[in-house]
């Protein structure tokens, strides 16, 4: 094709094209709105039809120019009904936030701007920083600690593992030699989220290098052992330097002894890391913040502002206490990068020295927006509401004659199962997996499942700001109902 063949106008709209525009988005922004204002009347999540999957999956690639209303249509047709289902109240799997309609609206405000914050001098850098300043005072860091947005904790937990293997003595050199025969050891507990052991991996000091300390009765890192670990890899040659500690364990919500695991590392010369994704931010809360204390003392923190802060995916935190350190992980020099006194190139450090991302979107805005309209006080309240519901939840199921509460509730999450009578292990653990999804294809509930102690269990976290203690009587009755129906119909199940 000539050169004069190719269109010279931009992507915008021209002329009347505007109003257009400005119409269609209002459409959608309305419709959006009306969605989340009416979610108690839909299923809490449905199957993806089979039709539906096809579209997707024969859908040639546009060449032409198409329609935004013909796109808006496709959306609310095959997609909005199909969501995982996280924002509805009667969800209750994993550890998902709802989102919140001031999120929404903060996301639309950031793409409009479009902002690189890998760097540079604007003020949405300063609007992170500012956010980074908050999330370490909130939870009794150092206001002058350094920290970054990620996706998640996933991303949070591998950049505060990259940063204390090279905190140790010579550990900077490993960015040009790696390891070298280093055989760097780290510690958590049996219970630890896999993303620890994943960030391990990635960062080449292989997953056996994660030594996982078994719990007590209570599901928190057993302190004796710990320190016979830590002897022990001494003793053999090992070096030892990281020790983890967890704000809200994934599989029951329990918290590590952190008072205790910061006075280990402190005395052993060990970087004190805690992952908190979801449980860090009960922080806000003045019923827990207490046993959360300890998080003050900790060299690295990773938490999720997507959870409990119902921040819209994905804003993950991490915060380091010692900026240099953070900064020495991870900064480069390079000629394309470098950084002024003055203009657009003006404004260093830039975020990109302090993770591995120089691409990175304005995920601040929306923890600014959260922040902003709702406040720390009501984000507290509404941890409490939540601990309550599920507190709520566990006396329900200590009721019921066909259920048995299988974990302590330190927070959030309810781990329960129907009652075993006379059935084996392997019988009664299909027997749970199978009402789960029951339940799930229902459309009244969205719990998960884990293993407590080898055992299947239903699990119920409770973050969804929108829960109130009727979701989960639903849920409940939704499993005892889903059990008596499947013993009508000659399955075999206990009771």
């Amino acid at each position: 094709m000539a050169e004069h063949d190719f269109p010279s106008e931009s992507l915008d709209p021209s002329g009347e094209g505007w109003e257009q525009l400005r119409a269609e988005g209002h459409r959608m922004l309305d419709e959006m709105i009306d969605n989340l204002a009416t979610l108690r009347e839909r299923p809490v999540w449905q199957p993806v039809p089979a039709e539906v999957r096809e579209t997707f999956r024969r859908a040639a690639m546009p060449e032409e120019s198409g329609g935004l209303r013909d796109f808006f249509s496709a959306f609310s047709r095959d997609v909005l009904p199909y969501s995982v289902g996280n924002r509805h109240p009667g969800f209750m799997g994993w550890v998902h936030g709802g989102g919140t309609p001031v999120g929404m609206l903060a996301e639309m405000l950031a793409a409009g701007l479009n902002a690189n914050l890998g760097g540079r001098d604007h003020a949405p850098v300063e609007v992170e920083r500012m956010v980074i300043r908050w999330a370490a005072t909130m939870m009794g860091m150092p206001e002058t600690a350094s920290g970054l947005l990620v996706t998640g904790s996933s991303m949070a937990n591998f950049i505060a593992v990259i940063v204390a293997s090279r905190a140790r003595p010579d550990g900077v050199a490993m960015r040009t030699t790696g390891l070298q025969g280093r055989k760097l050891t780290g510690y958590a507990a049996q219970t630890v989220h896999g993303c620890v052991s994943r960030a391990f991996d990635l960062g080449g000091l292989g997953t056996d290098a994660l030594r996982l300390v078994p719990v007590d009765a209570a599901f928190r890192m057993d302190m004796p052992v710990l320190r016979r670990m830590i002897a022990a890899d001494r003793a053999a040659g090992f070096e030892p330097f990281l020790v983890v500690g967890t704000a809200g364990t994934v599989d029951t919500g329990a918290i590590d002894p952190l008072d205790e695991i910061a006075a280990i590392a402190e005395a052993e010369g060990l970087w004190f890391h805690v992952d908190g994704a979801f449980g860090a931010l009960a922080t806000l809360s003045e019923r827990f913040r207490p046993a959360l204390a300890a998080i003050g003392k900790a060299d690295s923190l990773a938490f999720d502002f997507h959870k409990w802060a119902q921040v819209p995916y994905d804003a993950g935190c991490v915060i380091v206490r010692d900026p240099v350190r953070h900064a020495a992980a991870f900064a480069q020099t390079l000629s394309y990068l470098s950084r002024e006194d003055r203009g657009t190139a003006a404004g260093a450090p830039w975020f990109c020295d302090l993770g591995p991302d120089l691409s990175r979107g304005f995920r601040a805005l929306k923890v600014w927006a959260t922040l902003s309209v709702y406040g720390t006080r009501r984000l507290g309240l509404m941890v409490d509401q939540c601990c309550d519901v599920a507190r709520y939840l566990a006396a329900r199921v200590e009721r019921e004659a066909g259920l048995e509460l299988m974990a302590p509730v330190t927070l959030n999450i309810v781990c329960f199962r129907v009652r075993a009578t006379g059935e084996d292990d392997v019988a009664l653990d299909n027997f749970n997996a199978e009402l789960v999804k029951d339940v799930q294809e229902s459309g009244i509930a969205v719990p998960s499942t884990t293993r407590i102690g080898g055992r299947l269990v239903i699990r119920a976290a409770i973050v969804n700001h929108r829960t109130v203690r009727a979701d989960v009587d639903r849920m409940v009755d939704a499993v005892l109902e889903g059990a008596a129906r499947r013993r009508d119909c000659g399955v075999r199940v206990p009771g």
